[in-house]
């Protein structure tokens, strides 16, 4: 089973270049990177992770920088957002960012995608909150068509781009989907929308805290059948993980590949502390 890890990157912890070199150095698979541009102060939205709501949720780097740097320093290590908040970008920069980052990394990108918790952030960029899971769709759809090999035009009900010529391009579409860009996985809470749009346009499904996973797979995965989708193809990468030994075992049970493992938000000692202890994982 591949182990990768996840941290809220700040101003305040680690720096992505010394993470991204232990990481690769201890056999680590991978570092994906959440994203919030901005946490208004003033805010209605209840945090799902409770409240008061960790500072470090208003100091996360910009994970598309980041991963860059993070790239740029090692030749192994997968490289992913977890999540990217689509709605609050416009696609055609969006696209030409993931393209930029997925070729100079050599293919390691993951594209993990998600709809949001925080209501006042995306009105903030404009976002009309019902409607954000067809515009994240929407802007997916965009962005393949100019990660298209031939100039390719998309005109959708949140946006339109004309055929152009658009590069560089991600370096391989993945085989699940057969569609130009990288890996492309959905976070979210199970339910019937989520799996619809997992089955319609992604790769698979990254389930934050992966409890539950024994009742909502056997859902996913007959919703993915009746999409016309390859059974083996499906992938789900519980995410945020506090690994342990029966945890893994049940995940490998289910047909589970990899794990994203939650690392602290802190300085160099703390986080080499959560390495050495999930290497016996590895």
């Amino acid at each position: 089973m591949r182990i990768a890890t996840t941290i809220f990157l700040t101003d305040e912890t680690v720096r992505p270049t010394w993470l991204a070199r232990e990481l690769e150095r201890r056999g680590f698979a991978g570092l994906y990177l959440p994203e919030h541009t901005h946490i208004p102060v003033s805010r209605d939205t209840p945090a799902p992770m409770g409240e008061p709501l960790p500072r470090h949720y208003g100091r996360t780097l910009d994970p598309f920088v980041a991963l860059g740097q993070a790239a740029a320093v090692t030749e192994r290590l997968a490289l992913g957002t977890g999540i990217a908040l689509v709605a609050q970008h416009d696609p055609i920069a969006l696209a030409k960012r993931i393209a930029t980052l997925d070729f100079l990394s050599g293919g390691r990108f993951t594209f993990g995608i998600g709809y949001g918790w925080n209501v006042e952030e995306a009105a903030d960029h404009g976002v009309d909150w019902r409607g954000r899971r067809q515009l994240v769709r929407d802007r997916v759809a965009l962005m393949r068509a100019l990660w298209a090999e031939e100039p390719t035009a998309h005109s959708g009900a949140y946006g339109s781009v004309r055929a152009s010529f658009a590069h560089p391009k991600p370096l391989s579409a993945h085989p699940a989907t057969g569609l130009p860009g990288p890996r492309t996985l959905i976070g979210g809470t199970a339910g019937p929308r989520l799996f619809e749009h997992i089955a319609a346009y992604a790769d698979g499904w990254l389930p934050v805290g992966g409890r539950g996973l024994t009742e909502t797979l056997p859902v996913l995965r007959r919703v993915w059948q009746e999409a016309g989708r390859d059974p083996a193809a499906l992938e789900v990468v519980p995410f945020g993980v506090e690994p342990s030994p029966g945890k893994l075992a049940h995940y490998a049970g289910l047909g589970i590949e990899e794990v994203v493992v939650q690392l602290p938000a802190d300085e160099e000692g703390e986080v080499l502390r959560a390495l050495d202890g999930y290497a016996q994982y590895l």
